[in-house]
């Protein structure tokens, strides 16, 4: 039986006419799909879609070439298609992964940011000695040695001031 006659037969509801396209058909189309691809699982998805809309459509459908290249062009088509709604896909989620990384670091700015406050009003509730000693040993980055001198204290008061200073900033956020 030639496929014009099993056409024919498809669009009066012949489902036997219709397993015997799909038999004839099938392997070619997804080993032309596959190339593609190179996924067999995909290859034969879009097959296998081609075939449901062709016998959905079997009524409306005017084939003015071979059943075999409508075949070929309709899952050519459809591979296109799942491309592109593939590639849409993946470009939201690239967006959505960026706007939830840019989410984070905006939160994580903003959570700094309040820490450093947090911080900066702590170091102000410090008494003036500690106060001066932490902002020499962190703001101008002197040892504690070169605190010591220039406040001429020792150093053990230079790092039990630090102490002090950290264990209430500690406390404090």
């Amino acid at each position: 039986m030639d496929e014009n006659t099993l056409w024919n037969k498809v669009q009066k509801n012949d489902t036997q006419a219709f397993k015997k396209i799909f038999g004839l058909y099938y392997t070619s189309l997804c080993t032309y799909i596959l190339q593609f691809t190179n996924d067999r699982t995909n290859a034969e998805d879009i097959v296998q879609d081609t075939f449901i809309k062709l016998w959905d459509k079997r009524n409306t459908i005017q084939i003015n070439t071979s059943l075999k290249s409508y075949l070929f062009r309709s899952a050519h088509n459809a591979y296109v298609d799942t491309f592109r709604k593939r590639k849409q896909h993946e470009s939201l989620l690239e967006k959505l992964k960026y706007d939830a990384l840019i989410s984070q670091l905006d939160e994580n700015n903003f959570i700094h940011h309040q820490k450093i406050e947090k911080i900066k009003v702590v170091i102000e509730t410090l008494p003036k000695r500690c106060k001066e000693i932490l902002l020499l040993s962190k703001q101008k980055g002197l040892k504690n040695k070169e605190i010591a001198t220039i406040l001429g204290i020792s150093i053990k008061t230079v790092e039990a001031q630090l102490s002090i200073a950290f264990q209430k900033i500690r406390k404090g956020i």
